[in-house]
């Protein structure tokens, strides 16, 4: 089974629908998910230290997981307490409750007092409503402890699908999904309830999985070895330059010189063969006395330091890929025309994007005969797809609908970052950092995206190379692989950080000089 599969609440029902139509006891699924837990709980939280466990247990099957885990645990030598402030349970639920009161295990309805860890089993996926009443006041008790909260499956009043609080909702110190990673994982508004996040994997049928899904799932998460696999590590012995990709960026004003530098520094440390950066005239020394193997063009540029034009002898048919938008300005609208009509993968991000929504130009990119790709934050998208992030379910869904509707593979960033292709497969980075949140990381993010594209653009158009420069991944888009390996890269980059300079370290400079390191770290 895939561990990168995301599901929604309908096609999670359907999944276990197959499971138990199969022949599959749900008491038998219920004993294996539980012990799961069990063990996971009792390896991270040692009985030496934390001895004495409160579980909450709800009236469906969530509340079952949740008595076989308490059960288990007793059994292990932890002195367990049962809150269910439930009057009725499921029947199978029940049971359980009757068994461990046979034990003499303390039940009640009731916080207990003075536990070391607590154990959310009140409601799994497919809460539709509202949690009101005692048992929201019991959860905002909870919410006030100081112990460490393990939830099952998804804390108890989260949508499942969307990751919105129905009502009031546990904020766990650790999420326990299980079997396959539920969609409200992947949003920001589920991230300060969902603690550490953690996939509880069993075995489920292929035939279940299709039953769920259909024959190609649609939704993943990026994964390490999904994200490994797209990157250029193989090269033949005998390769050049040349070879590897020819990007030319197109970037700066005298306003944001910056960004410039940053978007050159993460398109260097993609390991592309060839680094071009036409910038306004004003800023090429700077450039070139930080990126000394870069070759750097300086443009005419207008009274506020804007690119005027892009020079005649700028030919953009001999680059593989070509990165614009970071810190463009507003002024500087003559690049845009002839972008639109090259025939090279275009990575367009910040000012670009900006101009594109200004002058109504984005239809036009999706018509290219070259891919596009966009890399938008929320307000940019907001300019760019009027409407769509607040009619859509979540934002995933309208980074799938936009790609859909424009062509165009989309980027959307975030701290959940969706990335959508046009055919409806879309994929979520969940493993982040909020260091992130800083001007100058997504200059670093455009210039490494590129660098990617360029080099898989490179690898296609040289026949004894395709392959061997970038393995094969299952996709056959090179602007989707490298929207893909980037985004993870980038984020692992800045949790490397994180770990030596703490959240407060992350600046773009920093994040571009340590992408290297990182996936050396990875490939060790």
């Amino acid at each position: 089974m895939s561990p990168d599969l995301v599901v929604t609440t309908a096609q999670m029902q359907a999944i276990e629908a197959s499971i138990f139509a199969a022949g599959m006891p749900v008491a038998a699924l219920m004993e294996k998910v539980g012990g799961l837990i069990a063990a996971w709980i009792s390896d991270r939280f040692g009985l030496q230290s934390f001895s004495r466990i409160a579980v909450l247990v709800g009236p469906g099957h969530n509340g079952g997981d949740a008595l076989v885990v308490a059960r288990e645990l007793w059994w292990r030598g932890y002195q367990v307490e049962v809150c269910c402030p439930c009057d009725r349970q499921k029947d199978l639920t029940a049971s359980h409750l009757r068994f461990l009161q046979s034990l003499a295990i303390p039940v009640s309805a009731d916080l207990p007092a003075a536990p070391q860890l607590w154990i959310d089993g009140l409601f799994g996926f497919g809460l539709d409503r509202p949690i009101e009443g005692k048992i929201a006041e019991l959860i905002t008790r909870l919410n006030s402890q100081t112990e460490p909260v393990v939830s099952i499956d998804i804390p108890s009043g989260l949508h499942t699908d969307t990751g919105v609080v129905l009502g009031t909702a546990v904020r766990a110190t650790h999420s326990l999904c299980l079997g396959l990673w539920k969609r409200a994982f992947c949003q920001d508004t589920a991230l300060p309830y969902l603690g550490e996040r953690h996939l509880i994997d069993f075995p489920i049928p292929p035939g279940a999985i299709q039953a769920g899904l259909g024959a190609v799932p649609r939704v993943r998460c990026l994964t390490p070895a999904s994200a490994l696999a797209r990157l250029p590590l193989h090269r033949p012995a005998a390769t050049h330059k040349y070879q590897l990709g020819h990007l030319l960026l197109v970037v700066g004003s005298r306003q944001y010189g910056g960004a410039a530098l940053l978007a050159g520094l993460g398109a260097r440390a993609s390991g592309v063969g060839m680094l071009t950066l036409a910038v306004p005239e004003s800023l090429r020394l700077l450039v070139l006395g930080h990126l000394p193997e870069a070759l750097v063009v300086g443009c005419a540029e207008t009274a506020t330091g804007a690119i005027a034009a892009l020079p005649d002898h700028l030919d953009l048919s001999r680059y593989q890929a070509i990165g614009w938008g970071s810190g463009l300005s507003a002024g500087a609208v003559a690049v845009v025309e002839p972008l639109l009509q090259s025939s090279v993968p275009l990575v367009s991000d910040a000012d670009g994007l900006n101009l594109l929504a200004d002058l109504g130009l984005l239809p036009r990119l999706g018509q290219r005969s070259a891919p596009s790709l966009i890399t938008p934050h929320p307000g940019e998208f907001r300019r760019l797809f009027p409407g769509l992030l607040e009619t859509a379910s979540d934002p995933g869904q309208a980074a799938q609908l936009a790609a859909a509707q424009s062509g165009i593979v989309m980027l959307l960033k975030g701290a959940c970052t969706a990335i959508a292709h046009p055919d409806g497969r879309l994929w979520f980075n969940t493993d982040s950092t909020p260091a992130l949140a800083r001007g100058g990381s997504g200059d670093v993010l455009t210039g490494l995206i590129a660098g990617l594209l360029a080099q898989a653009r490179a690898s296609q158009l040289q026949p004894g190379l395709a392959g061997q420069i970038s393995p094969p991944s299952d996709t056959l888009e090179p602007s989707l692989d490298a929207a893909l390996a980037a985004t993870w890269w980038h984020a692992q980059a800045a949790q490397y950080l994180v770990r030596s300079n703490t959240v407060l370290g992350v600046d773009g400079a920093h994040l571009a000089a340590a992408l290297s390191p990182t996936l050396a770290t990875y490939l060790r």
